[in-house]
């Protein structure tokens, strides 16, 4: 989802400006269809426990769904709190990294960052990176940030309500929701041999795991998919100099 080639630090790749309206359609469709995956959430972390004010402040001020769906998920196992917060840290460094390429391309003033900062996930980065030209990289990121802000937490709160209204959402198949749309937001990011052998590799962990450790350490250990597969991946580039470059593993 992220290997399209950007903008230069400059904003011209040497193509032709994309229109404004071009790059608002294609962010409201991608906050649009996320942010009313919300509901999800909301419906999640109520039948988890958690209070609508406590799910409503994580949205507001955590603001990345993986982190989120993880900390409720380990809570709603039983996990130790610290344990879950630490489960949806590490998914949230993934941000960091985006953060070092969108800070160059926006080129934002220095008072405006650390609002921006809070903005920076899968989607506003997916649409950002794919643009031509500096002023498109803004127009698409802050179109995208804003829809998808304003409406994952309309419907985190919305989500939150109905879960009290209806009590048990085990009963209702509702606790499926979030594991369902995390899946649905992950799998079309998995476009090359090695992200889909990390996945399944993270998943024969989780799920190896899940009976021996304490909730909310499985996806921990889970982690450790990524440095293994590249390491072995190095190995086998290794034995195989001769191999054919720029071919997709």
């Amino acid at each position: 989802m992220l290997e399209s080639e950007p903008a230069s630090e400059s904003g011209q790749v040497g193509e032709v400006d994309k229109p404004d309206s071009a790059v608002v359609r294609d962010a409201l469709g991608v906050g649009v269809a996320v942010g009313l995956s919300g509901f999800a959430f909301g419906v999640t972390s109520a039948g988890s426990g958690l209070s609508v004010l406590q799910t409503c402040a994580l949205s507001l001020l955590v603001f990345t769904g993986a982190s989120q769906f993880a900390l409720v998920g380990a809570l709603a196992a039983g996990g130790n709190p610290l344990t879950a917060a630490a489960g949806a840290f590490f998914l949230g460094v993934r941000n960091a990294f985006y953060g070092l390429r969108l800070s160059q391309l926006l080129a934002l003033p220095r008072a405006v960052r650390p609002f921006a900062a809070h903005w920076v996930i899968d989607e506003t980065s997916a649409v950002a990176l794919a643009q031509p030209t500096r002023r498109s990289v803004r127009v698409g990121f802050t179109v995208t940030g804003l829809t998808l802000y304003v409406l994952w937490n309309l419907t985190t709160l919305l989500g939150a309500l109905g879960a009290e209204a209806i009590g048990d959402t085990d009963a209702w198949g509702l606790d499926a929701a979030g594991p369902a749309v995390f899946l649905a937001l992950l799998a079309p990011m998995l476009k090359s041999t090695m992200e889909r052998a990390v996945a399944g590799l993270a998943v024969v962990l989780m799920l190896g795991l899940l009976p021996v450790l304490p909730a909310g350490m499985p996806v921990l250990v889970a982690a450790l998919a990524a440095p293994a597969a590249l390491y072995v991946e190095g190995r086998r580039r290794g034995t195989a100099p001769n191999a054919p470059q720029g071919e997709d593993r």
